[in-house]
């Protein structure tokens, strides 16, 4: 069925985007208010599992991504210590196996392609400098304050999504928080064709996601940008930070934290830079919901350490259950946001856990770690695609209709 009805939707990240494309294609008119003044070029690399990219396809996204985006042909982890390769999880049958491509992208790329199909859309108006202030629910409706420099104006609609990500001003109405969890990200990108980056493409082969386990440390490398970077993140402990991202991390940090890997990974603090530390939040929302009239989603709703590179996928996820449900039930939203939080609570729940799994396994250290080593080389490639189904073969129809 096919709906009318403005929609708010508050931030214009993958999330926002992604839930005002999927809600105008249900026949809504949204409009999108980003509190910042012009969507500029950030963030580093993430990945795109199938369930995201069957949904970016759904929408017609997709091939505004590609030639910018790599799909790799497997991940695989190795040991830090001695590049030994401990497991392989095949990709290159990833569209036979999960009907849609695994990808690796630039965030930037994924954000150009959403914006470019959402400024294409003519049921979506994007404002920008625009920060929802004040938020008034009542049984009919939504209306919102919205800042703009130095004045204000007024919008009505039947619902507010909160996609407003980590730091939502929008949790607070659920009771919901945000903390540190203690990790941080340093990220940088090497040059594909840089002497550094064709040094460490021999340990790290161009069409792989690679993932280095150490116990005080991980390392992360798969290439963006249609294979002219590489990405590189190392994820640590760092119990001393807290919300602050620093642009010009000290490398002497990141080092201590890698000492005892391969000559190739303890060197690259130095020979890599400059390196950006990005302190990792969780958050948690009482509910996803409130009044019936405000739902959250991505960030906002269930921010997650990337421990199954998840983080991008489930907020796409999440905005494309909710489209659907809200167009199933356009005259009882109330019913229909309450059946979007049973939905996605417990798949969040699951993908949080295989996180916290990923992060224990990859950071293992002395009779552990040598037990999981063991352990993962003798699963077979298959059997550790097969282990991953529930996660990449999910679809949205499933979902909806489950």
């Amino acid at each position: 069925m096919k709906c009318s009805g403005r929609i708010i939707v508050a931030g214009a990240g993958i999330a926002g985007l992604t839930a005002a494309l999927a809600l105008a294609a249900e026949g809504f008119a949204v409009d999108i208010y980003e509190r910042a003044p012009r969507l500029e070029e950030a963030g580093a690399g993430l990945q795109l599992s199938p369930n995201a990219t069957r949904i970016l396809a759904a929408l017609g996204v997709l091939d505004k991504l590609l030639p910018d985006a790599v799909e790799p042909t497997a991940v695989v982890l190795r040991d830090a210590r001695t590049l030994s390769e401990v497991a392989r999880v095949p990709l290159d049958k990833a569209r036979e196996r999960w009907r849609a491509p695994y990808l690796v992208a630039h965030r930037a790329d994924l954000q150009s392609a959403l914006l470019s199909h959402a400024l294409g859309n003519d049921r979506i108006r994007l404002v920008t400098n625009a920060e929802v202030t004040h938020i008034a629910i009542e049984p009919d409706g939504v209306a919102v304050s919205v800042r703009q420099g130095s004045r204000s104006e007024q919008a009505t609609g039947a619902l507010l999504v909160a996609a407003d990500g980590v730091w939502s001003s929008m949790r607070a109405l659920t009771g919901g928080k945000s903390s540190f969890s203690g990790a941080v990200a340093w990220r940088t990108t090497l040059q594909a064709d840089s002497p550094a980056g064709e040094a460490f493409a021999r340990i790290a082969p161009a069409n792989i996601v690679t993932a280095f386990m150490h116990p005080s440390a991980h390392l992360i490398a798969y290439p963006i940008r249609g294979g002219r970077s590489i990405n590189l993140v190392a994820l640590t402990r760092n119990t001393a930070l807290d919300r602050v991202a620093s642009p010009r991390a000290d490398p002497d940090q990141l080092a201590y934290s890698l000492r005892g890997t391969a000559s190739q990974i303890a060197g690259l603090p130095r020979h890599a830079g400059p390196w950006t530390l990005w302190p990792l939040h969780t958050a948690k929302a009482g509910s996803w919901r409130s009044g019936g009239r405000l739902a959250l989603i991505g960030d906002a709703a269930h921010a997650m350490t990337p421990f199954a590179a998840q983080g991008a996928a489930m907020a796409i996820e999440d905005a494309a259950v909710l489209a659907k449900l809200v167009a199933s039930m356009p005259d009882d939203l109330p019913q229909a946001l309450e059946r979007y939080e049973t939905l996605r609570r417990p798949r969040i729940a699951k993908v949080a856990r295989r996180g916290a799994l990923n992060n224990f396994t990859w950071h293992a250290s002395g009779p552990i770690a040598l037990a999981r080593n063991l352990v993962l080389k003798t699963l077979p490639p298959e059997r550790l695609a097969s282990d991953l189904d529930w996660l990449y073969g999910w679809s949205v129809s499933d979902a909806a209709q489950s």
